[in-house]
């Protein structure tokens, strides 16, 4: 989903069970997981070869993050300068009067507009992953993905956009509080459906029973010991070996769509004893109460973005509505500019939503450690293990800068995952 749909839904997506892996892509080959299993792993540690690409890798991904940014800004900037929204705003009034109508057609021509200007990016992060031996995903596919993207986006933002300028008609001066407000049970609404609706859309999943009944019994053990209920009929595996080379499990979805998910990448590249540990860190997301944390923590702040956004657009209207062809804030076209700040002040967010989540990722590894101790023969072993196959598999960058940390990482860096994981006395079991 290309950067200014996915800006849109970010903030939803952020309510869903964040992944064990971080937010570096993935890459490279892992130790056969035999291998591994021999290893006595003290810190994070990386072949002269591995080392050099993982820094240059990282490096391209954080200036590709920066300048994606600045340049979906300046994109913005463009539509407005160039008069292009108003545009679409009179086509879409000229098919239909009716304002849902309206909605489906600006949002799909000014989205479009943005995902073909941006494509360009897009392909380059994929010819990144290629490169770097990350993603073995075919362009004809990774095109497919794209296209999938761009639909169940247009589909959504349609809808949301149509809701919110009813909401700005209806109160002009309170919309960016009940806007903010609908987050919450928004969050909630994707959190339960995008497990059974999107995920299936762009990844094959199957039972994880038909291929790894093993695997089923020991994660069954753990589940149990959560205090979680997930029956093994919602167990799954992710044939991510279709298009990466990462490794990943999750916990996902919640009441009657909670399920446990785990690639056959993971399977294929950690030990059972590590596969577990990753299990129990996303359980542990579930259990230390993280998502309906997240939701009321997260919604709030974006309550006092959003209203930020109210003040510098009646700034921004007040000085550069004849210029831009604007009518009003209700006027459709008024939306790249709610999307420009907007735009700035989630990027400006960013350090606080990402030390966020690293305090609950910590939590969740504390959990995962504490939770497969006397299921697994040494738990800080079989953490510290499942690190450092991660980050041979996804180049993790061995030293980033703590500026990069701060504003960047949603999880610790690996490093200190590892040497906490070596270090940590989990506590016994009950």
């Amino acid at each position: 989903m290309p950067r200014h749909i996915f800006l849109s839904c970010v903030l939803i997506v952020l309510f869903g069970a964040a992944g064990f892996a971080q937010t570096e892509a993935p890459a490279s080959s892992a130790a056969p997981a035999a291998e591994a299993e021999k290893k006595q792993v003290t810190s994070y540690t990386l072949t002269p070869e591995q080392y050099e690409k993982a820094v240059a890798y990282s490096r391209t991904q954080y200036q590709l993050h920066f300048v994606g940014t600045a340049y979906s800004l300046l994109l913005l900037l463009g539509i407005l300068a160039f008069r292009v929204a108003p545009r679409f705003r009179d086509w879409a009034e000229r098919v239909s009067q009716r304002r849902f109508v309206q909605a489906l057609v600006f949002v799909s021509l000014l989205f479009l507009t943005l995902a073909v200007l941006e494509i360009p990016l897009d392909a380059y992060g994929h010819k990144l992953a290629r490169q770097y031996d990350i993603s073995i995903q075919g362009w004809g596919s990774w095109l497919w993905d794209w296209t999938k993207g761009q639909l169940v986006g247009l589909c959504i933002m349609s809808v949301l956009i149509y809701f919110f300028y009813g909401v700005v008609r209806r109160s002009p001066r309170r919309w960016w509080l009940y806007s903010g407000l609908a987050i919450f049970p928004l969050a909630v609404l994707f959190i339960f459906l995008s497990p059974l609706l999107l995920d299936p859309l762009f990844n094959k999943f199957e039972p994880l029973e038909t291929n790894n009944p093993a695997l089923v019994g020991e994660i069954e053990k753990i589940v149990k010991h959560g205090g979680l209920d997930i029956p093994r009929e919602r167990m799954f595996e992710m044939k991510a070996s279709e298009k990466l080379k990462a490794v990943n499990a999750y916990v996902t979805g919640f009441g009657t769509s909670k399920r446990v998910v785990v690639w056959d990448t993971t399977i294929a590249n950690m030990t059972t004893p590590q596969t577990l540990f990753v299990v129990g860190h996303e359980m542990g997301h579930y259990v230390l109460g993280h998502i309906p944390r997240s939701i009321v923590f997260i919604g709030c702040l974006i309550i006092c973005l959003l209203y930020l956004v109210y003040r510098s657009v009646l700034w921004a209207m007040a000085r550069r509505q004849n210029r831009w062809s604007l009518r009003n804030l209700e006027d459709w076209a008024s939306l790249p500019v709610l999307m420009l700040f907007f735009s700035i002040f989630i990027f400006l967010a960013e350090p606080v939503f990402n030390t966020y989540s690293r305090y609950q990722e910590h939590e969740a590894d504390v959990y995962g450690l504490d939770v497969t101790n006397g299921i697994v023969p040494d738990s800080s072993q079989a953490a510290a293990g499942a690190f450092q196959v991660l980050g041979e598999i996804d180049l993790a960058d061995p030293n980033p800068s703590p500026f990069i940390k701060v504003w960047l990482y949603s999880h610790p860096p690996l490093g200190e995952r590892i040497t906490f994981a070596y270090e940590y006395k989990p506590r016994p079991s009950e």
